[in-house]
């Protein structure tokens, strides 16, 4: 793996010439090999787990960057009295994307039961995953990242 460029660093750029598409549960890494969308190959080894998000890049060692970007994943679109909804989804640690008209959470048939019993619209859908970050910072709700915020 040492013929592979080294990306150690994650900084923030919406313009890289190539990204990575990667699923919510991709996106917290430590050390792993990725392949960008342009096919170039590269070796991920940060300091610590580290979640990436929509708008991060890894710095590779040869000085390009690549782009993070969601992929399109199964989730569940719940609909109804959102405020409600929401409480419920966090009262379970469920990693959650909230949107003004709806709520979009990762596939799971209990959590699906139970908002259908709480009186939402839930509906399968396929579509990149972009959960709320922790209260306290960047990232996971158990954890955050590290970056090197370069606008």
């Amino acid at each position: 793996m040492t013929d592979l460029p080294l990306a150690q660093t994650v900084t923030h750029d919406h313009h890289t010439p190539d990204c990575v598409t990667l699923t919510y549960e991709d996106r917290f890494l430590r050390r792993r090999v990725l392949t960008s969308d342009a096919g170039a190959r590269f070796l991920v080894d940060l300091e610590q787990t580290t979640s990436v998000n929509n708008g991060d890049a890894f710095v590779l060692s040869d000085g390009r960057k690549v782009g993070v970007k969601p992929a399109p994943e199964a989730l569940l679109e719940v609909r109804g009295d959102l405020t409600r909804l929401a409480w419920h989804i966090g009262n379970r640690h469920t990693p959650c994307q909230i949107e003004e008209d709806r709520l979009l959470i990762q596939q799971n048939h209990v959590m699906a039961d139970m908002l259908a019993r709480l009186g939402a619209e839930v509906t399968e859908v396929i579509e990149p995953f972009t959960p709320e970050g922790g209260a306290y910072g960047h990232g996971r709700t158990h954890g955050h990242a590290h970056h090197d915020h370069e606008h």
